[in-house]
């Protein structure tokens, strides 16, 4: 198979899809790579450690795309990128396709085969290929929030752990999985006052076993998350429902009540985000204030560690990609029912029922796309 991996378009977005490691491991199963000029230079792997390894460096991303008979990201294809999609070809990446109608009516209209990592299940019910970048996202949720208190930056001018005689920061933490769970760590580790919100009676009890007294665990009322949200510092937004749209948590009017200057970070903001006032930013520009609040919704958060992002995300895409170079897209899916549930569009049709129903598009049951 030749397998294509072109640099990343999206605003300030360094990583790559893949390493150098990565291309020579798929090199050694027989396929071919090519990677755009230049791919790998956010994480500092130039052209020569690319072509140590066998892989091929392409000029441009129009020829890589009309070579390659799958394509290897990490963000969801820009629109220059969706209007080089074939039928048939394979799309391995992440997509949040749930809030972005546009993003998937492109992929209908290409008939590619659009697998999306962060739907790719595990036997656990985790979301294996989601995992590395949201405690990647978790922990730098806590670094910007930190920034974003300060003076300077418009926050409220608030050291997360204060200093001796004067209070720490007070966190809140919406949501305890993977991002809530990270986040808290570092919250935890930087002496801020932290109260983790879930409904999730597991969870509940593992958060509570980890940080018993560092940390409030609580179960989520709606009376509950009013009177924090009301009280914070800094709120990290960190729910999650696979493949389907953030609920919306907190409402405009909250934001509205919140102390001047307080700030949210909304994890959630490639589903949707989980704020009524988020709207996805850059690194560019990652904030802007409403009602005198501070928001840093940037969607592509691990892009800014770009290095340590990439890597952690290789260890375990690669090993999905190299079955499916191998087997073919359908026989690997059909091999593998967990990476099956990664395929969000086929054929023009959209095949994640989460994604069809938050956009009121058919769906067409995953049976019909490995059966042909």
């Amino acid at each position: 198979m030749i397998i294509g991996c072109p640099r990343e378009i999206k605003n300030h977005e360094y990583r790559v899809g893949l390493t150098p490691e990565s291309a020579a491991e798929l090199i050694a199963h027989g396929h071919d790579v090519l990677i755009e000029k230049e791919a790998g230079a956010g994480i500092g792997a130039f052209n020569t450690a690319y072509e140590a390894v066998g892989a091929k460096i392409i000029d441009t991303a129009e020829e890589l795309f009309a070579r390659a008979d799958m394509i290897i990201k990490v963000k969801e294809p820009q629109a220059s990128e969706r209007a080089m999609l074939r039928e048939g070809q394979i799309l391995y990446t992440y997509l949040h396709l749930a809030p972005d109608p546009a993003q998937t009516l492109d992929l209908i209209q290409s008939r590619a085969v659009c697998i999306a990592y962060e739907t790719v299940t595990d036997a656990g019910g985790g979301l294996p290929l989601l995992k590395p970048m949201s405690q990647v996202a978790g922990r730098l949720a806590i670094q910007a929030g930190a920034t974003a208190l300060e003076k300077s930056h418009g926050g409220r001018g608030v050291l997360l752990g204060g200093v001796p005689g004067v209070m720490p920061a007070k966190v809140v933490i919406i949501g305890g999985g993977v991002v809530g769970f990270n986040a808290a760590q570092m919250a935890v580790g930087m002496h801020a006052d932290v109260s983790i919100l879930d409904r999730n009676p597991a969870a509940l009890e593992r958060l509570e076993n980890h940080f018993e007294s560092r940390a409030r665990v609580l179960y989520s009322t709606s009376a509950l998350l009013e009177r924090l949200v009301l009280e914070a510092d800094l709120v990290i937004g960190a729910v999650l429902i696979p493949g389907a749209a953030a609920p919306k948590l907190i409402r405009r009017d909250l934001i509205a009540r919140m102390q001047e200057g307080a700030v949210v970070v909304d994890v959630a903001i490639d589903q949707g985000g989980c704020f009524e006032t988020s709207r996805p930013t850059t690194h560019a520009e990652p904030t802007y204030v409403v009602d005198g609040v501070v928001h840093y919704c940037v969607a592509n958060m691990p892009g800014g560690v770009a290095r340590t992002s990439t890597y952690a995300l290789n260890n375990v895409t690669l090993p999905h990609a190299v079955r499916i170079a191998n087997k073919g897209w359908r026989e690997a899916l059909k091999a593998d029912p967990h990476l099956a549930n990664g395929l969000n569009v086929w054929n023009g049709k959209v095949t994640c029922e989460p994604v069809a129903r938050d956009l009121d598009l058919e769906y067409t049951p995953l049976a019909v796309a490995l059966q042909e």
